[in-house]
């Protein structure tokens, strides 16, 4: 392991007044001072050669690296390891050659704007990312502390409260947190109007309309938030499904025959940072999968055109697969070969030939076979009577 040989300091809106006095003599050390505009702005005179961000952003590691042997210094805002540039270094670069510094995060200033608990907030960020996937958040009398992309995004947000039904919502714009021009902006969700400074962190105070649209976190959402033809995986199956997949941080999914994207959107809403690829060979379900991914807060589900076992081949290896069509042992052999140690898979049947397929090769593999009987009480003339849905046979596997 190198010496460190790259501090990476994190630096807010009062500039190099606001740091430590060690952290200063870093930055006035430096040999190359990489940032943003904004970061060079903040760091006033100083003596290193000012690198901007490159373009494509991509080439930032390499450039770095390229660097090794000089006093480097990357500027980033607040606590670099918070939703920052800084993490993404750490990952490609050995951490023991760096040296970070953090400054106070605009989520520390914000909660103490507003008198909130950081410990009993949601920390999110759809800065550069797509404002969709704040949407899973939105529940009643959840706080949200949100690190924006310009402008324009606290109405993008209250566009989507309003059309939840979360109008009443109490919005906060706090922009240039810690300096001479900071700002605030208060409003309501379904009346938001204000302008705010490009730079700004937006806090969020749920309040939820008698007829607001619950959307929880936990799998099983209603089947008519979703578009679809009929041909989905239902409600109280999901739900099951998705318990035996187990959704974690981070983790894929390959969901085989997606249809309208269900499974995929409630496993990428279960677990932070949760991923899935979708492979699904008709256009018209596709498109339903997308526009379900858009509005439920999962906009970056991977859809693929393609039939299986073909498409499979080239995709990163999953922690889980669902296969909810096309079964057959090709299928599965290719899916349970790629899957990583400790990922699970999970196969739903409704025919009886795929059924004899499911059983054959649960007799080979191992693994739970469940039969799930769903009943739902529907009008029957003047009368409500329970109407099934089709059983489905689910088989259930760890690979170990």
């Amino acid at each position: 392991m190198s010496d460190p040989w790259l501090h990476i300091v994190g630096i807010g809106e009062d500039g190099l007044d606001g740091l430590l006095p060690a952290t200063r003599a870093v930055v006035d050390a430096a040999e190359v001072i990489v940032g943003g505009d904004r970061h060079h702005e903040l760091s006033g005179l100083v003596n290193a050669e000012r690198i901007a961000w490159p373009s494509p952003f991509d080439a930032l590691i390499d450039m770095l690296k390229g660097m090794q042997g000089r006093r480097v210094v990357v500027l980033a805002t607040g606590d670099p390891l918070w939703f920052s540039v800084g993490a993404r270094i750490g990952r490609a670069i050995d951490p023991g050659e760096i040296i970070y510094h953090p400054q106070l995060s605009a989520f520390q200033l914000a909660s103490a704007r507003m008198g909130w608990s950081l410990a009993d907030v949601e920390t999110l960020t759809v800065h550069g990312r797509p404002v969709e996937q704040m949407i899973a958040f939105i529940q009643p009398d959840a706080r949200l502390l949100i690190l924006t992309t310009g402008a324009e995004t606290p109405g993008q947000i209250a566009t989507f409260l309003s059309a939840r039904g979360f109008g009443q919502s109490k919005m906060t714009v706090l922009a240039n947190m810690g300096g001479a021009e900071e700002a605030r902006f208060d409003g309501v969700a379904e009346s938001w109007d204000h302008q705010v400074p490009a730079f700004n962190t937006l806090a969020v105070e749920c309040i939820a309309a008698p007829d607001a649209a619950l959307l929880p976190r936990v799998p099983g959402l209603a089947d008519e938030l979703f578009q679809h033809d009929g041909t989905m995986t239902k409600q109280e199956v999901r739900a099951v499904t998705l318990a035996k997949l187990m959704p974690m941080r981070g983790a894929l999914l390959w969901d085989i025959g997606t249809g309208c994207g269900s499974v995929a959107v409630e496993w990428m809403r279960a677990a932070r940072y949760a991923r899935a690829i979708g492979i699904e060979p008709r256009a018209d379900r596709r498109a339903m999968a997308a526009a379900n991914a858009l509005a439920l807060g999962a906009p970056k589900l991977q859809l693929i055109d393609g039939r299986v076992p073909q498409a499979l081949t080239g995709l990163e290896a999953p922690d889980a697969v669902f296969i909810g069509g096309g079964l057959s042992r090709e299928v599965f052999e290719t899916a349970w070969s790629a899957l990583r140690p400790l990922g699970r898979l999970v196969v739903n049947v409704v025919t009886l030939e795929s059924e004899a397929v499911l059983v054959a090769l649960q007799g080979e593999f191992g693994g739970q076979l469940v039969k799930i009987q769903i009943q739902r009480a529907e009008p029957v003339g003047p009368r409500t009577g329970w109407r099934p849905l089709m059983p489905v046979t689910q088989w259930s596997l760890i690979k170990r």
